[in-house]
């Protein structure tokens, strides 16, 4: 299946690009997923690091053809 990844920030920094579309395997879990995209990419803060599948932060989502996920920094707040 295909998916388009988004990476915001310094994530997109440490990826050197902001989007990119990959065949996943199917089944491929979100977790798993992000766990590999920061193994390829060197991701740093990893625990950081939030992840929202067509724009929703439910993390509980299981991945199908043509979602678009995306990898977000920490946020600042004040």
């Amino acid at each position: 299946m295909k998916v388009t990844l988004k990476y915001f920030g310094v994530i997109a920094e440490s990826a050197g690009k902001s989007e990119e579309v990959l065949e996943l395997e199917q089944g491929l879990s979100l977790r798993e997923l992000k766990d590999q995209q920061i193994k390829t990419y060197q991701i740093q803060d990893a625990g950081s690091v939030q992840i929202a599948v067509n724009q929703n932060l439910n993390n509980e989502v299981e991945l199908k053809e043509g979602d678009e996920v995306a990898f977000l920094p920490p946020f600042a707040g004040g």
